[in-house]
């Protein structure tokens, strides 16, 4: 049995997750006089950040990419690299004085008779909050697709997770699977790195745009035409690629034939070039059709091409893997995504955020950013009119 306290005001909001997100909700939170707790499962703040492959930046400016009440320190430079961002999250932490406790892994959140929420966390705990902000993160669970053949392969096959420089791969031939931008950039960065051959298999041809042109950041545009009807972007996104963007057909990768926009809202965000296009012309990446299967030591293309390289990289993406946490809540859709974001809460669960599950063309930490204001002056709000 749950023991709690019908004054909620002697609970504090439960802050799931230590990445951006979560960080930025609590200090917002904090900001107004909420108290919240970060719960990290792992040891740090940042977690996801210190794990991703070293050549990493950031694909949004520094000046759009702060949190509440923390520039990022223009030393960084315009594109902050995966290193520096972890720094700016330890120090993000500090200076706002965020009540963060590491080590300490939610399995599932409930909602108790009187209103309050129940927290099932590691070694027995039971916590109870007022509110819960679930920032568990867009990239959680890495996901392999289902591959005939794959749990047979008699060569190395690793998600990009697992991925951090071109340095074991020296001289390897190596195909990377998938071609959003953590594929095209592993790709770029392996061709560059000394692999002796580097395939990318696309399933769908990307789009590929600059992230930056004349000194005018990608972002910037995607902040602009956010609330533009989708055709007229897609016809602009289309004329822009045709003059900035060479067409990569007679090496292999045609311009895609849907709009740049329509993929944005199908989930599909836009491949900044970081060395692609250049790889690509050169001979150093060579685009390939999709994997279909595997086959003892060698990979069967969807043209029916055979292949046996040294590893497969797979650039597949991840799951959200909020199934456990909140899936019994009917607060998820049918691709496992939270039915509200930022200030909104289900209306079957009041009290209940979630921010940080959209990868939005405007650029995730700006987003994460705006979503941890509104959370926390929603709660605010709903706190003040309960004295």
């Amino acid at each position: 049995m749950v023991t709690t306290s019908h004054d909620h005001s002697v609970h504090p909001v439960y802050v799931i997750g230590g990445g951006p997100g979560g960080l930025a909700a609590a200090a917002a939170l904090r900001a107004r006089g909420v108290r919240a707790v970060v719960l990290e499962k792992s040891d740090a703040v940042g977690a996801s950040w210190r794990t991703h492959y070293d050549r990493l930046r950031l694909h949004t400016t520094r000046r759009l990419s702060a949190l509440p009440g923390l520039p990022i320190p223009r030393a960084f430079g315009r594109w902050v690299a995966r290193a520096d961002v972890v720094r700016y999250l330890e120090k993000y932490a500090e200076v706002h004085e965020l009540e963060t406790v590491t080590g300490v892994e939610v399995d599932r959140v409930e909602r108790a008779d009187d209103g309050t929420w129940v927290l099932h966390a590691t070694g027995g705990r039971r916590l109870t909050g007022r509110a819960v902000v679930v920032a568990t993160g867009f990239n959680h669970t890495p996901k392999l697709p289902e591959w005939p053949g794959a749990e047979a392969y008699e060569g190395e096959l690793l998600h990009a997770s697992a991925y951090r420089n071109p340095a074991p791969y020296t001289d390897k031939d190596v195909l990377v699977v998938g071609v959003g931008n953590t594929g095209a950039e592993i790709a770029a960065d392996l061709a560059e790195g000394g692999a002796a051959r580097v395939r990318l298999a696309v399933r769908t041809a990307p789009h590929i745009v600059r992230r930056s042109t004349v000194g005018w950041p990608a972002q910037r545009t995607g902040i602009l035409v956010r609330r533009l009807p989708v055709r007229l972007v897609d016809k602009a996104g289309e004329l822009i690629a045709r003059l900035s963007i060479p067409d990569l057909t007679a090496h292999g990768l045609p311009r895609p034939d849907t709009g740049l926009y329509s993929r944005v809202r199908e989930g599909a965000i836009p491949v900044q070039d970081v060395g692609l296009i250049d790889a690509i012309r050169s001979g150093r990446v060579e685009p390939v059709a999709a994997v279909e299967s595997f086959d003892g030591r060698e990979v069967v293309l969807a043209d029916g091409t055979r292949l046996t390289p040294d590893t497969v990289i797979a650039a597949t993406g991840y799951r959200r893997a909020l199934e456990p946490l909140v899936g019994h809540l009917d607060v998820l859709d049918d691709r496992g995504r939270p039915t509200t974001r930022g200030p909104k809460s289900p209306p079957n669960a009041p009290g209940l955020y979630f921010t940080g599950f959209t990868n939005p063309i405007s650029g995730m930490l700006r987003e994460l950013a705006h979503d941890a204001e509104r959370i926390a002056a929603h709660i605010a709000k709903h706190a003040a009119s309960r004295r």
